[in-house]
């Protein structure tokens, strides 16, 4: 039996023991609470109420305004005009990405010996054999580019190939510079300087292949297309294979080479289509739009990323750039018409496009908000802006 005096001892070491499992259980408890919360959220904006928070958000985040974003009536004009927050989206290197790190790598690695090639992630490399050791003081004799990757030809027919994929980065530093920090994957050095890889996140996306002969090279391409050295007609050819939106058609690797999220944005404003539209129903004259926009949109950035690669080694690549005419202006106005540039956002990726000079005026529904507000979703320009007057 317990004694009196030692009762409050007893008391207070259970106490302080559910104390510690409370204290414990808070950062769990508020991960719940904050997607209760979100919840909340999203329900009341089903019943009227509120403001949504997309999924594409961190928990915990403030709001961000997707393309119509909706509070109360009091609060519409607000939301609609001027985004909270945006979610960071990390684009991935394309064509004229790629061609500029070329330009600036082949003065700097051809004609010189691959000394020695670091990892500091095992994951990188996707291929057995043949062995890295192999490539070891070889000659780099060519840089060619398939897809979005970077093909390194050596000495003896070896043949390196490097997929940045999303956050994959190059970097030239001093030779032997060292591989420091989590974000650091390889080195290729070389007696002039090393090749540094680096990826952002914590995702490991990025990947080195080595092959022996141009046959097994070949295994990784895709198989599309190279819009220069293509014709109107095996363009028309290539995308009308399948019935899709032009959107995907442009970003499939298996149909066109090495264009991306980014480029496809802004080839569709320069030929003035719709990224939904489909492509078995274009127009003859419209198909003669698009091709010619295609080549006049890469032959213009490449021109400038190479320009910038012949000043110094392009350590800031980005799809986002500010002389861009639509792709991540969201928001901003329109080049062309001044109107104010839309986007559809799925997943962690988003397409911007200016209904006046895509789809007639017609705004583009985004899956999640469409669906959510069902007959309330404004349709034109003018119904967006007689809502934003409410």
């Amino acid at each position: 039996m317990v004694s009196p005096d030692a009762l409050p001892r007893q008391f207070a070491g259970q106490q302080a023991h559910f104390e510690g499992k409370q204290q414990a259980l808070l950062p769990r408890h508020g991960a719940l609470n904050l997607k209760l919360k979100s919840l909340r959220r999203r329900i009341s904006v089903a019943n009227g109420h509120g403001q949504m928070l997309p999924r594409t958000c961190r928990t915990g985040a403030a709001p961000m305004s997707s393309p119509f974003s909706f509070s109360a009536a009091s609060n519409a004009d607000a939301m609609l005009q001027k985004p909270v927050v945006r979610c960071k989206l990390i684009p991935m290197p394309e064509l004229p990405d790629i061609a500029a790190y070329i330009s600036a790598l082949e003065p700097r690695i051809v004609g010189q010996p691959l000394e020695r090639i670091r990892l500091a992630s095992a994951f990188l490399l996707r291929t057995a054999q043949p062995t890295l050791l192999s490539v070891e003081g070889r000659v780099v004799r060519e840089l060619r580019r398939i897809g979005k990757r970077i093909v390194i030809g050596l000495d003896n027919d070896l043949w390196l190939a490097l997929h940045l994929m999303i956050a994959g980065r190059l970097h030239w530093r001093a030779p032997g510079a060292k591989l420091a920090g989590r974000q650091s994957l390889a080195a290729f050095d070389f007696p002039a300087g090393s090749l540094l890889l680096t990826e952002a996140g914590t995702k490991r996306r990025a990947s080195l292949h080595l092959f022996k002969g141009e046959q097994s090279l070949s295994s990784i391409d895709p198989g599309g297309i190279d819009i220069f050295a293509s014709d109107l007609d095996s363009f028309r050819v290539a995308l009308t294979n399948e019935n899709h939106t032009l959107k995907r058609a442009l970003t499939d690797p298996r149909l066109l080479s090495g264009i991306g999220n980014a480029y496809s944005d802004e080839i569709l404003h320069a030929a003035q289509l719709s990224p939904i539209a489909l492509t078995h129903k274009l127009e003859p004259d419209e198909w003669g739009r698009l091709f010619s926009a295609a080549r006049r949109t890469l032959e213009l950035w490449i021109g400038r990323l190479r320009t910038e690669a012949e000043v110094g080694f392009p350590e800031k690549v980005t799809a986002f750039r500010k002389d861009m005419a639509v792709h991540g202006r969201y928001g901003q106005p329109c080049p062309r018409c001044g109107d104010k540039v839309l986007r559809i956002r799925y997943a962690d990726k988003e397409t911007n496009y200016c209904a006046r000079c895509q789809t007639n005026g017609k705004v583009l529904a985004d899956r999640s908000l469409s669906r959510l507000l069902g007959s309330d979703w404004p349709r034109t320009l003018e119904e967006l802006e007689a809502l934003k007057r409410r």
